[in-house]
């Protein structure tokens, strides 16, 4: 993304605006984080924060864009097999299917 870094744009999720009941205000301020990821025509935009991700995933919805939001927990659980089919609600189509351990499977 550019900017990047200590210069990105932020998403608008972060300081209470959440839970602050301006939705068309947080919504119109993220839209440049939205912007910014629709340029990089990225299926995913993963996020370390409940925030963030909170903000992403609704802008995503809004703007009804193709990109999911999804926590960086997810992908790194998704991808050392850990991840609980109830835990795959953020996953696009092509990573919902993915295998998953579960230890009822290993006595299978």
């Amino acid at each position: 993304m550019t900017p990047n870094k200590s210069n990105n744009f932020c998403c608008g999720g972060g300081g209470g605006t959440l839970q602050a009941g301006y939705v068309d205000q947080r919504r119109e301020f993220g839209r440049v984080k939205h912007d910014q990821i629709v340029a990089t025509d990225a299926d995913y935009c993963i996020t370390a924060c409940h925030n963030c991700h909170a903000q992403i995933h609704d802008l995503s919805e809004h703007y009804e864009a193709k990109y999911h939001a999804v926590h960086l927990w997810t992908i790194l659980c998704l991808a050392m097999g850990i991840l609980g089919p109830n835990e795959r609600e953020y996953l696009g189509d092509d990573l919902k299917d993915v295998n998953v351990f579960h230890p009822e499977q290993a006595e299978m």
